[in-house]
């Protein structure tokens, strides 16, 4: 179907997403229930009281995506004496505003995340909560559980703790701002700038993020690049689609939000708590990962082993990083998706195979994920010496529940990027474009394009492999179905 004579509208797009939602169990607007209990929040929360520091005097910033609102962390460092530095990391305590069993919760608890797509975004929490009362903003005063870390000059833990604070963002900064900084291509960012001593602070927490990820490398932690596109907007027309890349700035919070999440991890078990990590299991399809190291000329030892992977992985990325990311989705759908599950006391620790760690919960954006609300609620219970909000039975309901629906949420973003890619190109049909091979299954052969980079079908004229270069003229598009269709030249 081509709409070239009567393009679609941001709005259409709006409209497929709502739909999307609803298809696969997740609810796309507030209940009025919500919204009387969000009429009876009127302020920030005012907690204080000898269980909270007041860390407010520190250089705390926050990194994230250009438009980013809901702020769930901030972070801070300090060199130590014996060349040790200290990290602070805080976390947004959505909780003291949301309580266990409210009309609030209820909903994040049918969602368990925040949903994102181009046209439209459908927040777990409302953006009242989310991108204000319960966000760590610039210029004011939020409660926050803090991570204390102090890591060694070769980037181990030396020591944690886990606090509660009243905390004070001086810097909202952005992703590509501060990466561009960090590797000399532009002015260190205005609200940096505006503070004294941020610019140290910036470089000191790139240092300690690269010294982690080094580490985690040595261990076997993968570094995949996997195909992420975010349509372009002027007005009600998608004008372009951008890759998002991965850069210095964003490895500044990865890393700092791994280190975290294996924090409370440990606190937790530390303190004889159940609780819901994140695991990804060996990939029970092992061989046809070695399969497809057979293919590129390397030998894969027999049983699941992440650090040759993660080795295999990073000398093809240098040989051949246009196709990398298509590699990388073959590796990623055969190492299987990521799960909650619940952890006891003593029970054993599966671990997260991609992330090369043991004890790993989701802890650092409770405003946008639900098992980290769950999570800051047992740890702020642990904290206090209290009974545990939730019993290892329900917590191992909660955890299969938030895996299922992620699944859902993740299905209706893809299916709604490639909604997108299809309204860009409408407009293009009869256009040729240079692509990539990515897939062939059941007869069907599937093509990424570079510029802009989309996938679509390919009705091919010859037999072709995953990696084939390929040359294609643009015959259809459907925006509804998300569909695209090439023909090999």
């Amino acid at each position: 179907m081509n709409h070239t004579l009567h393009p679609h509208q941001k709005s259409e797009l709006a409209e497929l997403a709502v739909l999307a939602m609803r298809e696969r169990g997740l609810q796309p607007e507030f209940s009025s229930a919500v919204r009387r209990q969000l009429d009876g929040i009127d302020g920030p929360s005012e907690e204080d009281g000898a269980g909270i520091l007041d860390l407010t005097g520190l250089l705390w910033c926050s990194i994230d995506n250009d438009d980013s609102r809901d702020l769930d962390q901030l972070s801070v460092s300090e060199t130590l004496a014996d060349g040790s530095v200290r990290i602070l990391v805080a976390i947004a305590d959505v909780d003291t505003l949301v309580g266990k069993d409210t009309p609030i919760d209820r909903h994040a608890q049918i969602n368990t995340t925040s949903v994102y797509t181009s046209a439209r975004i459908f927040p777990m929490l409302p953006e009242k909560l989310s991108t204000d009362l319960t966000s760590l903003n610039p210029d004011v005063e939020r409660v926050a559980t803090v991570t204390d870390m102090v890591f060694a000059p070769s980037g181990e833990l030396a020591r944690s703790t886990i606090v509660r604070a009243r905390v004070h963002n001086k810097a909202q900064l952005a992703y590509d701002a501060v990466a561009a900084w960090l590797e000399g291509q532009g002015p260190l960012p205005a609200a940096a700038d505006a503070v004294p001593g941020m610019d140290a602070q910036l470089r000191t927490q790139d240092s300690v993020a690269q010294q982690l990820r080094a580490n985690r490398r040595e261990k076997g932690s993968l570094d995949l690049q996997t195909f992420q596109p975010r349509a372009v907007f002027e007005g009600d027309q998608v004008v372009d689609i951008r890759q998002q890349d991965q850069n210095r700035a964003r490895q500044i919070i990865e890393e700092f939000m791994v280190a975290t999440n294996g924090v409370a991890a440990r606190f937790l078990a530390g303190k004889r708590r159940a609780s819901i990590r994140r695991v990804v299991r060996s990939p029970e399809r092992w061989a046809r990962i070695a399969e497809v190291a057979t293919e590129y000329g390397e030998t894969l030892p027999a049983e699941p082993n992440s650090l040759a992977l993660e080795q295999f992985l990073a000398r093809q990325r240098r040989r051949d990083p246009l196709r990398f990311p298509d590699l990388s989705l073959v590796i990623v759908k055969l190492m299987g998706r990521g799960e909650y599950v619940l952890q006891t006391p003593g029970g054993p620790d599966i671990g997260h195979f991609g992330l090369a760690v043991r004890d790993y919960s989701h802890s650092t954006a409770p405003n946008r994920r639900y098992p980290d609300l769950i999570t800051s609620r047992l740890l702020k219970a642990a904290l206090a010496g209290a009974k545990a909000p939730y019993a290892p039975a329900e917590l191992e309901i909660l955890a299969n529940h938030c895996t299922k629906q992620e699944d859902a949420a993740n299905r209706v973003e893809r299916q709604m990027r490639k909604s997108e890619a299809a309204m860009l190109l409408e407009s293009r049909i009869g256009e040729e474009f240079d692509g990539v091979v990515t897939g062939a299954s059941k007869g069907n052969t599937w093509v990424r394009v570079f510029n802009p980079p989309a996938e679509g079908k390919l009705l091919p004229s010859r037999p072709l492999k995953v990696g084939d270069k390929v040359r294609a003229r643009l015959l259809a598009t459907n925006v509804e179905r998300g569909f695209i269709d090439f023909e090999m030249l």
